[in-house]
């Protein structure tokens, strides 16, 4: 007996989304206002960081969000307006860790923390330290880490004025000394941003043993006390 040939088989249709065996494509999910505002924060902040202010362009932001340059444009109005929210919250987190760092009554646990706070800062928000240490934008009168050192000076003055006037030691020397303290951690810790060796106890340990002992006076081996 013959066999009859097999039909030719019709090739497979494609089935619709919701047809059995066919997984349905998710769909897009779309960012609120809020959750846009805050991914382009966070992608400026990148770029400013690798690239400074004035090699980082709208363009690259808008590509690398996914989005065109008018949504940027309406965020923040602009490059600059989107770097000085990055530096504003940058600013306040570290004047926030050392501000915080400052409630010590004993005066070289305060300095012992300032120094930890600020390579605490550098250790956990390396990009946001790059911004600052940078210069800004010639339009950008404040909010710079030259306004926040001079913050800082100025906490530091007067609670070294304090200091001084309970020890029968001039305050008026107090700003003086808190130019050469804050100066030596921050000029300190852009160094060990690059560095990252020894670790950051062990720098805030040197540099309180010289802003403590003096060079005459220094110990061999230090040690935080905190």
């Amino acid at each position: 007996m013959t066999s009859t040939p097999d039909a030719p088989r019709e090739p497979d249709q494609p089935r619709a989304p919701g047809d059995a065996g066919v997984p349905e494509r998710a769909p897009r999910v779309r960012m609120t206002g809020t959750q846009r505002r805050a991914q382009l924060i966070e992608i400026g902040r990148t770029l400013f960081a690798e690239r400074g202010y004035e090699a980082t362009s709208i363009e690259e932001i808008a590509q690398r969000a996914q989005v065109s340059k008018p949504v940027v444009y309406e965020h923040f109005g602009g490059k600059e307006g989107l770097y000085a929210v990055v530096v504003d919250r940058e600013m306040s987190t570290l004047l926030s860790m050392i501000t915080s760092s400052l409630t010590e009554n004993r005066s070289r646990i305060r300095v012992e923390r300032v120094a930890l706070a600020l390579l605490t800062y550098v250790e956990e928000r390396s990009d946001g330290f790059r911004i600052l240490v940078r210069d800004s934008p010639v339009a950008a009168a404040e909010g710079t880490y030259s306004s926040l050192l001079n913050d800082a000076v100025g906490q530091v003055g007067h609670i070294l004025a304090g200091d001084f006037s309970r020890r029968d030691i001039d305050p008026a020397n107090a700003q003086l000394y808190a130019q050469a303290l804050v100066g030596m951690v921050s000029m300190t810790a852009q160094w060990w941003l690059d560095e990252r060796s020894p670790s950051k106890e062990v720098v805030a340990a040197h540099i309180v043993n010289l802003c403590w002992n003096g060079l005459t006076n220094l110990e061999p081996d230090p040690r935080l006390g905190s």
